[in-house]
């Protein structure tokens, strides 16, 4: 009997972004107006709804190289969980599909078996960490296949992003990979308010915490990054944000810059509020 090819659907709710292709095509291309340099290897950017952090996701996903590929990592795991993998041949988005890259993935598995990391298991969940920037990646990354990963905040997530490289090496296959992850998610709506509320927690989540796991990032140090993030709660998918970055130091990217920060309070004023920042790795 043949295998039926499967599909997974838009799983979020409206609201987190938009289901209009033209609208979808208009946005991006305000957002990412003259900056799309198309020189990055990898990105780490946000996953909120694209009201709060769409533009930040945007400028990173258009700074991608010209890809066949684009692997989306996502988290929202403990760090006992283990890594996931979508099973499906193909992913819905507004006005179509993303095809799956399953010869990539079997290039991948065998990389990780032979690193001594355990097989990716199925991922039979929603997350809004991959499935919000697929819409992008339809609209600015025309024909590109996907690779759907979440990874726990464990080091050898470093590994499993070089896996990835390698595996995309051994195929000749050009491929990007975005780490997903919001920064920190601060105020009673999150159980987290170690410097209380007002002004003095805002700028600390800004100019503190938040800016502690960028500056590591931006250092390329994923020791450093998963540490600040693990132990300061300032990320809440960090083992996507290394997975990205090793997949990059792996491909031989040399140097990382910021291409924008923001909270949600410059849009919504309120006592919980969450970080956002795109970065790139060229």
């Amino acid at each position: 009997m043949a295998n039926i090819a499967s599909r997974r659907r838009m799983a979020l709710p409206h609201g987190w972004y938009p289901r209009n292709v033209t609208e979808i095509d208009s946005l991006l291309g305000e957002w990412t107006q003259g900056e799309r340099s198309r020189e990055a290897k990898a990105a780490v950017c946000p996953h909120a709804g694209w009201f709060f952090s769409g533009r930040l996701a945007a400028l990173a996903i258009a700074d991608l190289e010209e890809v066949d590929t684009l692997a989306i990592i996502g988290g929202h795991l403990s760090p006992n969980s283990p890594i996931l993998y979508a099973p499906e041949d193909s992913f819905e988005v507004p006005g179509g599909e993303l095809q799956a890259d399953q010869e990539l993935f079997a290039a991948f598995k065998a990389q990780l078996r032979d690193s001594g990391i355990g097989a990716p298991e199925p991922d039979r969940y929603m997350d809004n960490g991959v499935e919000v920037l697929l819409p992008m990646v339809a609209s600015l990354h025309r024909g590109a296949r996907i690779l759907w990963l979440r990874t726990p905040p464990r080091y050898e997530s470093k590994e499993l992003g070089a896996c990835l490289a390698r595996a995309s090496a051994n195929l000749g296959r050009r491929v990007a990979c975005v780490g997903s992850t919001d920064l920190t998610h601060y105020g009673p709506a999150y159980g987290f308010t170690p410097m209380g509320l007002g002004e003095k927690a805002e700028r600390w989540v800004s100019g503190t915490n938040d800016k502690a796991f960028i500056d590591a990032l931006l250092e390329m140090n994923c020791e450093l990054a998963l540490t600040r993030a693990v132990k300061k709660d300032a990320a809440c998918s960090s083992g996507a944000a290394i997975a990205a970055l090793g997949f990059a130091l792996e491909s031989g990217a040399s140097s990382a810059k910021l291409l924008g920060y923001s909270t949600s309070l410059d849009l919504r004023p309120d006592d919980s509020f969450v970080g956002y920042a795109a970065i790139v790795f060229v």
